[in-house]
């Protein structure tokens, strides 16, 4: 019975889902977040890019195997009604140039009152900088290096946002990499940035040998 029940978790570590596997994962788990998916499936920025050759659309946290997605920070014990009620869907232009990403912070995510956390944004923008910039990289990983954020305005929650981040250089080892949240605009709106960020991100020197918890890039 054990060997029964540890063969899907192994299998989600030898055969990950596909990129295009993971866009039919996810099941609304009640109305508002059926509501929430349906905004961000049909809002003119995703029709836009999911109709440009260049950029391949996933929703990036079905890569982590389920048995280890309830462990994940942003893919699991931050995810779900009242906080990042549905998984983000991500565009990543080819060759890491570009990535973009919606999602829909809710209203358990506060530090100030009605508030987002700016914790929870600057860790948005390490792990979507990273994303971004991964597939430029020798052996497609890094670590953090350095971060620095600037917060522009603040996130209110219970608001669609777009992250947008550009891999500014890279070398061997090396990727500088830049991006901002922004609000989701409504028709006729424009967007308001609300945090900045520019990050270096580092290969380990032992990345080709390295055991991958799961397929990052």
């Amino acid at each position: 019975m054990a060997t029964a029940t540890a063969i899907p978790s192994i299998d989600g570590y030898i055969n990950p889902p596909t990129d295009s596997e993971t866009l039919s994962m996810f099941d609304p788990p009640d109305e508002a977040s059926a509501q929430v998916e349906e905004f961000i499936t049909n809002h003119p920025i995703a029709q836009e890019l999911r109709a440009d050759a260049n950029f391949t659309e996933s929703r990036p946290h079905f890569k982590i195997p389920a048995a280890q997605r309830d462990h994940n920070l942003t893919g699991g014990t931050l995810a779900g009604p009242g906080k990042i009620v549905v998984p983000p869907y991500t565009w990543s232009e080819q060759g890491g140039k570009s990535m973009v990403s919606i999602c829909f912070l809710g209203t358990d995510l506060c530090g100030h009152p009605n508030i987002v956390h700016g914790g929870l944004l600057a860790t948005l923008l390490d792990e979507g900088l990273a994303k971004c910039c991964f597939p430029t990289l020798p052996n497609r990983f890094g670590v953090t290096a350095n971060l620095n954020i600037n917060y522009r305005k603040p996130a209110p929650a219970g608001t669609f946002v777009v992250l947008r981040a550009k891999t500014v250089k890279t070398e061997g080892r090396k990727a500088w990499v830049e991006g901002h949240i922004e609000t989701l605009p409504k028709a006729g709106e424009k967007p308001v940035v609300l945090v900045e960020a520019s990050a270096l991100f580092v290969e380990p020197k032992q990345a080709a040998t390295m055991a991958r918890v799961y397929p990052i890039a």
